[in-house]
């Protein structure tokens, strides 16, 4: 039976270089963001999304994602929501992906909110990339061209790194890439000869 790994961490932590890492060493891994964004492109949940937020969200017959960030990261109502059409629909494709990998020992699903969305539960065991909070802060700055506010305002909706520590099984600091792959690497290992 395929074993359903957890790839998480919180914004900034460098959770998508190992997942990278990790999907180089032939394992199957599930970007559930990345997934999510073509979600967020189907007939059904973009009529869901105008049914809930207004046709005003739409940019060429697509929903605009900057402007639906604008309006869930400041209202947690809207993004309690929001996720409550996504998520399922997340979680569906997901199942359906993985049937393609039953001859695989493992696969990851890499997911920033795998906890908060509470996906964590169909996972075997749960990896937790972490990286100091201004880390974290500067790296999406660089990366997103945004400000120190907008990160730590979206930092804000994911849980911390102390509470996710108790719920993972394995850790991994990610202040020096090399030596986070090398950490991925070793829990991979494991995790096959398990």
């Amino acid at each position: 039976m395929t074993k359903i790994i957890g790839l998480t961490g919180g914004i900034g932590s460098g959770k998508s270089s190992i997942a990278k890492h990790i999907e180089s060493l032939g394992i199957p891994v599930y970007i559930a963001d990345t997934e999510a964004k073509k979600i967020l492109d189907t007939a059904d949940v973009i009529a869901k999304v105008i049914a809930l937020f207004g046709d005003d969200i739409l940019e060429n017959g697509k929903i605009d994602r900057k402007k639906i960030a604008a309006l869930v990261f400041q209202d947690p109502e809207k993004l309690k929501k929001y996720n409550a059409i996504i998520h399922p629909e997340v979680y569906l494709h997901f199942q359906n992906w993985v049937k393609q990998y039953n001859n695989y020992p493992l696969v990851v699903k890499e997911a920033a909110i795998l906890f908060e969305s509470g996906s964590y539960k169909d996972c075997d065991k749960i990896i937790l990339v972490t990286a100091p909070k201004e880390n974290r802060i500067q790296r999406v700055m660089k990366r997103d061209a945004v400000t120190r506010e907008a990160v730590e305002q979206r930092m804000s909706h994911q849980w911390d790194d102390e509470t996710k520590k108790s719920m993972s099984d394995f850790v991994i600091e990610n202040i020096e890439l090399e030596k986070a792959k090398q950490s991925a690497e070793n829990i991979i290992t494991l995790l096959r000869n398990q």
